[in-house]
């Protein structure tokens, strides 16, 4: 009997999983055409194949995705806007996206596979330009991944497809990191509440039908 009621969860689990896909693709075509849709809808059934496989394949899977599926562009050309953080179906939905955007569509990706937001930091960073002699730099957002609290983590970049312990990437200067759990600077942890932005992303994702934890 208790077989019957976990298939049973299981069934009704992969039904709702299927209605909000549906719902996220048909606001994507209604929203961005025929080709945000279809961008959707492969990434929908990307992150359909992470659960169950080893993390470092779903940090492969993820990393790859997004660098070869969207373009870079500043939030002016995309959004006329300084600055905006955008859902990872809008970044979908225009192909195209900023660092912000790479590294957001990455976290939630890999939180809804099923990795520990303990795991995951957006890191904002200040990135060296034009080689290791430069002293150029600009605000620039990535994604770690801390397979252990304490250890070294591995960064996710729109920069550079190869994923790299942050010892092999000299070029970056970490500022400040946050998840959904904090924000983390100069050793102590703050609410997220602090960065205004997150709450507005959040918002605007449910409303897409999107909703990881």
């Amino acid at each position: 009997m208790h077989a019957v009621f976990v298939l049973a969860a299981l069934c009704c689990a992969l039904l709702a999983w299927a209605a909000n896909d549906a719902q996220m693709i048909e606001g994507a075509a209604q929203r961005y055409g025929a080709g945000g849709a279809a961008a959707v809808r492969e990434w929908r059934a990307l992150v359909a194949g992470l659960p169950g496989r080893a993390e470092a394949q779903q940090l492969r899977s993820v990393n790859d995705f997004f660098n070869r599926r969207i373009r870079f562009a500043d939030d002016q050309e995309i959004w006329n806007q300084a600055d905006y953080w955008a859902t990872p179906i809008e970044t979908l939905g225009r192909g195209a996206g900023d660092c912000e955007d790479f590294a957001l569509a990455k976290y939630f990706s890999l939180r809804e596979a099923g990795v520990d937001a303990a795991k995951l930091r957006l890191i904002y960073v200040r990135a060296r330009i034009g080689g290791p002699e430069s002293s150029i730099t600009q605000a620039h957002m990535v994604l770690g991944y801390y397979a252990t609290p304490d250890g070294e983590p591995e960064v996710l970049d729109n920069l550079i497809g190869e994923i790299r312990p942050a010892s092999r990437r000299p070029d970056l200067t970490p500022v400040f990191s946050f998840n959904s759990e904090g924000v983390y600077a100069s050793g102590s942890v703050s609410s997220i509440e602090r960065l205004t932005r997150w709450k507005g992303l959040l918002l605007r994702m449910r409303s897409e039908g999107y909703a990881p934890q």
